[in-house]
C-alpha cells in the first residue's frame, strides 16, 4: 500500500468512499453460490466419503473415516499440556465470557389474565447446537469461548464444533480451548463441507440444531442456504472497525486499533471518522511506521487499500451520525465525554466507549460475545447470546369462563376473515350449534 495519506478523505471523496465500504458485502458472488450448492448436495449425497473427498481437495489433508471425530480424550490431553500461562489465559477469557452471560438467562413463565386464561411463555434450550471455528489464515481459540460457553449457560445438552485440520495436524490451543468451554465433540472438517454435515448430518457427524459462529465467504454462502434446514446466527460477512475520534484521541493507538481489524483479511474494513483534520494526518503516519513492523502487513495493506479510511468531518455529531448510517460491527470512541456520545449510538454490533477500551479487548475476554453482526446488519441484529440457544413455546390454557367470556369476540374475527371452522370452533364450545 502507498502512504496511508492517500486514505484521508472529506466532502464527496468521503461520501464515495463509505458507498464503496457499505456495499463491500451486499453482492453475492454467483460463482461462490454455485460451488456450495454442489458441495451441500454432495455432502447430502455422499456423506462421510464426501467429507474427505472434500478435505483432500480444499485442505490438502488425507483422513480415514475414524479420523473425522477428535477422541474427547485428545481435548483434555492437549489443554493438559499447554504451557501454564495458556492455560491461566484461557480459563480467565472462559469465566469472563461465562460472568457475563449468565445475566442473559431467560425464565419461563406463566400468568393468568382477567377473563380467567392462563397464558405462558416456556424457555428451554436447544438440544444440539453446532459451532463452526475457522481455520486458515489464523487460529481462533477464541472463537471457541465465544460461541460455546453463551451455548452451555444456556443449557445445551449437546454442542458439536467443527474446525478443518491443518497439514500438520490438530491445533492444541483449539483442542485445549474446546476442553474448557465444554465442547461434547470436535470434527475435523471445514468450510462449506462442514456446514452441510451439520445440517443434514452424516453417518459420524450428527445433525444439529442450530449452527453460530463466524467463517468466510464459503462458510457464510452455505449457512444462507442451509438456513430452513438448520437454524443459524446469522450470515457473516468481512470483520469491520469504525473509530470516531476528536482531537483529543492518541493517533498511535487509533492507528494501532485500525491495524488490529485489517490484519484479520484483506476484505476487513478499518475506519476511522474524526472531526479533527491535524488527528486525521497523525494516524496517516502512524499507520505507516506500524505496518512496517506488521507480522501480517501484507494482509493489512490489502485491507487498508481496498477498505480504510480516515474521513474528515465537520463535527463529532457528523462522525456519529456517519457510524450511525453504517452500523459497523466494532464502533470506538477515542473522544471527549465518550459516555455520552454513545447515547446517541443506536446501530453498532459492539460499542467501546473510550481508548481505554479497544477492539482487541472485546475479541478476547471482556465478557460479551465476540460474535457480532456485520455488514451493516447492526441495524436490526444483536450480538450472539444466551438468547441465541434457546427457543420460545407459547403455553396457553383456557377454561370454560375464559371461552364464555371472549369466545363472541373471537367468533366474529373468524367470520371477518372468512373462515367459518374457526368461528364453528368456538361456537360449539359455546353451546351456540356451530353448524351441521
Amino acid at each position: 500500500m502507498k502512504s496511508a495519506a492517500r486514505l484521508i478523505v472529506s466532502g464527496a471523496r468521503a461520501k464515495a468512499r463509505l458507498a464503496r465500504l457499505a456495499d463491500r458485502a451486499s453482492v453475492a458472488d454467483g460463482r461462490i453460490e454455485t460451488a456450495v450448492r454442489r458441495i451441500i448436495a454432495t455432502v447430502r449425497r455422499g456423506g462421510d466419503r464426501a467429507l474427505l473427498a472434500c478435505a483432500r481437495r480444499f485442505d490438502g489433508v488425507r483422513l480415514r473415516p475414524a479420523d473425522l471425530r477428535v477422541p474427547t480424550s485428545d481435548l483434555a490431553a492437549a489443554y493438559r499440556a499447554l504451557p501454564a500461562i495458556v492455560q491461566r489465559d484461557l480459563r480467565l477469557a472462559a469465566a469472563r465470557i461465562r460472568r457475563f452471560h449468565v445475566r442473559q438467562r431467560e425464565r419461563s413463565w406463566s400468568i393468568r389474565d382477567g377473563a380467567g386464561a392462563r397464558l405462558g411463555m416456556r424457555v428451554q434450550p436447544l438440544e444440539r447446537v453446532g459451532i463452526y471455528v475457522p481455520g486458515g489464515r489464523a487460529v481462533y481459540p477464541s472463537t471457541v469461548l465465544m460461541t460455546a460457553v453463551p451455548a452451555r449457560v444456556a443449557g445445551v445438552q449437546e454442542i458439536v464444533a467443527v474446525s478443518p485440520v491443518g497439514r500438520d495436524g490438530d491445533n492444541p490451543v483449539v483442542l485445549g480451548a474446546c476442553h474448557i468451554a465444554g465442547v461434547d465433540v470436535l470434527y475435523r472438517v471445514g468450510g462449506a463441507q462442514a456446514v452441510a454435515a451439520l445440517a443434514f448430518g452424516t453417518a459420524r457427524v450428527p445433525r444439529v440444531d442450530k449452527i453460530v459462529g463466524p467463517g468466510n465467504v464459503w462458510v457464510a454462502t452455505a449457512k444462507r442456504l442451509c438456513f430452513g434446514q438448520v437454524d443459524i446466527d446469522a450470515i457473516a460477512g468481512p470483520s469491520e472497525v469504525l473509530i470516531v475520534a476528536d482531537g483529543s484521541a492518541d493517533a498511535e493507538l487509533v492507528a494501532a486499533d485500525m491495524l488490529a481489524q485489517a490484519e484479520h483479511d484483506p476484505l476487513a474494513a478499518a475506519i476511522c471518522v474524526t472531526s479533527n483534520r491535524r488527528l486525521a494526518a497523525r494516524v496517516a503516519a502512524a499507520l505507516d511506521r506500524q505496518l512496517a513492523s506488521l507480522p501480517r502487513r501484507a494482509v493489512a495493506a490489502r485491507a487498508l487499500a481496498r477498505f480504510g479510511a480516515i474521513v474528515v468531518t465537520g463535527s463529532v455529531a457528523e462522525a456519529v451520525a456517519i457510524a450511525n448510517r453504517l452500523a459497523p460491527e466494532h464502533l470506538e470512541l477515542a473522544v471527549r465525554a465518550p459516555r455520552r456520545w454513545a447515547e446517541r449510538v443506536r446501530n453498532a454490533g459492539a460499542i467501546f466507549v473510550g481508548q481505554d477500551a479497544p477492539e482487541a479487548f472485546g475479541d478476547y475476554l471482556a465478557g460479551p460475545s465476540h460474535v457480532l453482526p456485520t455488514g451493516g446488519t447492526a441495524r436490526f441484529a444483536s450480538p450472539l447470546g444466551v438468547y441465541d440457544f434457546v427457543k420460545r413455546t407459547s403455553v396457553i390454557e383456557a377454561t370454560p369462563r375464559a371461552i364464555a367470556r371472549l369466545g363472541p369476540a373471537i367468533v366474529r374475527l373468524a367470520r371477518l376473515e372468512g373462515l367459518d371452522a374457526h368461528g364453528r370452533a368456538i361456537e360449539r364450545r359455546l353451546g351456540m350449534g356451530g353448524g351441521a
